[in-house]
C-alpha cells in the first residue's frame, strides 16, 4: 500500500480541541495569538483554535513584508474576517531594513528569510505577553521531522496543536473544516524569498514526502525497501532520512553536558 493511512478527520478536531482548552487551562491564559500566513496550516489552526477558546478570544497577526505574494496576504487578512477575530496587520519590512543596516553583514538569502520569521515571532509574543495569551504554532509533523522551519522563528510556540499531523493530514482535516477552496488550492509557500515555493525548496511533493516519513518513522522500514515500494531512486530517501536526523536539534531543549560530581 503506498498511501500513509486515512485521517479520522473527526476524531482529530476533537482531540486537538480538547488538547488546545486543556493546555490554556494549564497555562492560566486568556486566549491564543496565532500568525496568520494565508497558507493552509496557519488556516487551519486558526479555525482549530477559535473552535478550543471562541473566537473572542484568539488575535490574528497577520505580518507580510515585500516577498509575501499578495494573494496570501489577502488570504491571511480574509481568514481572520471570515472566523470573526480580532487581528492586526502590519508590514516587517522597515524592521528588516533597521537591523539590516545596523548588522552591517553582507546579505545572505537564507539568513534574511530566517531573520524575517524570527521578527515576526518577536512581534507575535510581543502580543501574546501583553494578552496573556499563549502562541498557537502551526507547523506540521512532515515540516517539523526534517526541519523545514526556522529555528526560533515559525517553530517557536507555546503549543503546536497540528504538529503531529502530516501535511497530507492537514488537507484532509481543512476539507472537514470548509477552510476556503482557494486556500486549500494553491501552492504551499513561506515568502520568504521572491518564487519560493515549498515543494521546490523540499526537492518533492509533499505527497511523496509523507509516503517516505511515515514508512521511515512509524513503520521504521529500511531505505532501500522504502526506495522499492515507491519506485523511486534510493538517494532521494536517504537525502530525506539524513533531513530527519541531522534537523533533530531543531526541536529539542538545547542539550548541556552533564555535570560531574567530586566524589569526597
Amino acid at each position: 500500500m503506498n498511501e500513509i493511512p486515512k485521517l479520522d478527520v473527526e476524531k482529530t478536531k476533537n482531540d486537538i480541541v480538547e488538547f488546545v482548552q486543556n493546555k490554556v487551562s494549564e497555562a492560566n491564559a486568556d486566549g491564543l495569538v496565532i500568525g496568520l500566513s494565508g497558507g493552509i496550516d496557519s488556516t487551519v489552526a486558526a479555525f482549530l483554535a477559535c473552535e478550543a477558546v471562541g473566537k473572542e478570544n484568539v488575535f490574528g497577526v497577520v505580518l507580510p513584508s515585500t516577498t509575501t505574494p499578495t494573494e496570501d496576504k489577502l488570504h491571511g487578512t480574509t481568514i481572520a474576517q471570515l472566523l470573526g477575530i480580532n487581528y492586526k496587520e502590519m508590514a516587517i519590512d522597515s524592521i528588516l531594513n533597521e537591523f539590516l543596516s545596523v548588522a552591517q553583514l553582507e546579505e545572505d538569502k537564507l539568513a534574511i528569510g530566517n531573520l524575517k520569521a524570527r521578527i515576526r515571532m518577536s512581534i507575535i509574543y510581543f502580543y501574546a505577553n501583553s494578552k496573556n495569551y499563549l502562541v498557537n504554532g502551526t507547523g506540521n509533523k512532515s515540516e517539523i521531522v526534517i526541519g523545514y522551519f526556522t529555528k526560533h522563528g515559525d517553530g517557536a510556540c507555546d503549543i503546536e496543536p497540528i504538529g503531529d499531523l502530516y501535511k497530507t493530514d492537514v488537507y484532509e482535516l481543512a476539507k472537514y473544516l470548509n477552510v476556503p477552496q482557494e486556500i486549500i488550492d494553491k501552492p504551499p509557500r513561506a515568502g520568504l524569498w521572491n518564487n519560493q515555493t515549498d515543494e521546490d525548496e523540499i526537492g518533492m511533493t509533499y505527497e511523496l514526502l509523507d509516503k517516505i516519513l511515515y514508512r521511515h518513522i512509524e513503520k521504521d522500514i529500511a531505505a532501500d525497501s522504502i526506495a522499492e515500494e515507491l519506485d523511486i531512486d534510493v538517494d532521494e530517501i536517504n537525502d530525506i532520512i539524513d533531513r530527519v536526523q541531522r534537523n533533530q536539534h531543531k526541536s529539542k531543549v538545547p542539550e548541556s553536558p552533564n555535570k560531574t560530581i567530586m566524589v569526597i
